[in-house]
């Protein structure tokens, strides 16, 4: 199955002007217009939900974690920075959705007794349609920027919950694809040249070329990684990278969903789902090496621009802002577990 790379898909599912304007539009009726009731119309009775803390199935499942959420978190917003999409052939749309988040810590729940700290977070969630419903989705909360404006560190956040939930051998798994359910959405994106770029530049890095950087990335870049982290130059992209990749240097890495796009009053952009497979055998972000099994579901933004990086080898284009999540969190109860459970 090709997909497209530019369709307008103008007047989308009959109601909306485009894709676009349609997960904007939802995600906003869903949550601060509190019709959490629309999720049985907007999503499938069956539609497998993947983040890094696990697998949820079935729309009703959704309802109610929003709904939780929604009780812990009254005021919160979803503020829709981006939409980056692709369209099959077949009519089943993706979209890569890009959400800053602000919300006060009201009340209890997963997260403890309401402490009122003001939080803002990035949300990255990659979203299959067909017409006005969505039956296929990946997310990523950047957990680790929540837990440490609650006072946590990562690591022991992820502890704790291994405690609360009974332990290694009761606590819930974090996402591999081992417990995975297909869902019907079988696309990878399109072959748009941005997002060919982009991957190409990922796998760079991830094959241990971090020269990419400085001659990729502008010199004045913006960088929004996992954990909070807004920073700006060719320091932080290379901090960033070369610490996730030092704790896993043997891991698999994986394209697992790529799309570029172009459109009216936009830089080009490109979206970017992958994953990191295989042990913990590096110091960098997470440590001393464990030889834990790891599973790393990552999902990247960028949006190019005209100035280029460093020296003669440079593109036409730069990397001028970069969005980039991981979960913390989940990765630690991985590590923690695995490590507790052969000790």
């Amino acid at each position: 199955m090709t997909e497209k790379t530019h369709s307008s898909s103008n007047n989308y599912a009959g109601r909306w002007k485009d894709f676009p304007h349609y997960i904007l539009d939802i995600t906003w009726e869903i949550w601060e217009g509190r019709g959490v009731r629309t999720l049985h119309e907007y999503y499938a009775d069956d539609i497998p939900v993947r983040s890094p803390a696990g697998l949820v199935v079935g729309n009703q499942n959704v309802i109610s974690a929003t709904l939780a959420t929604i009780a812990e978190f009254p005021d919160r917003e979803l503020l829709g920075q981006d939409v980056i999409w692709s369209v099959q052939d077949n009519g089943h749309h993706l979209s890569s959705h890009r959400i800053l988040s602000t919300a006060t810590h009201d009340g209890d729940g997963a997260f403890g007794a309401a402490t009122g700290t003001k939080l803002k977070y990035l949300v990255l969630a990659d979203c299959a349609a067909r017409g006005q419903t969505i039956d296929d989705e990946w997310l990523i909360r950047d957990l680790g920027a929540i837990v440490r404006q609650l006072g946590w560190d990562p690591k022991d956040y992820a502890a704790d919950m291994i405690e609360k939930e009974g332990g290694v051998d009761k606590a819930s798994a974090p996402f591999s694809p081992t417990i995975d359910e297909p869902g019907p959405y079988d696309g990878k994106g399109n072959t748009d040249p941005w997002g060919v770029a982009y991957a190409a530049i990922l796998q760079r890095i991830m094959a241990g070329d971090l020269s990419v950087v400085k001659s990729h990335y502008d010199r004045a870049c913006e960088t929004h990684y996992a954990g909070g982290l807004q920073e700006s130059g060719w320091g932080a992209a290379d901090r960033f990278w070369s610490a996730l990749r030092s704790a896993f240097p043997n891991a698999r890495f994986t394209i697992e969903h790529q799309i570029g796009r172009e459109d009216r009053f936009m830089p080009p952009r490109a979206a970017i789902r992958w994953s990191l497979e295989g042990k913990h055998e590096g110091w960098g972000a997470f440590g001393e090496p464990t030889g834990a099994d790891v599973y790393v579901m990552g999902i990247s933004h960028v949006e190019f621009g005209p100035f280029w990086g460093d020296g003669d080898t440079a593109p036409k284009a730069s990397i001028r802002r970069e969005w980039a999540l991981y979960d913390e969190v989940a990765i630690w109860k991985q590590i923690l577990m695995r490590t507790r459970r052969t000790a």
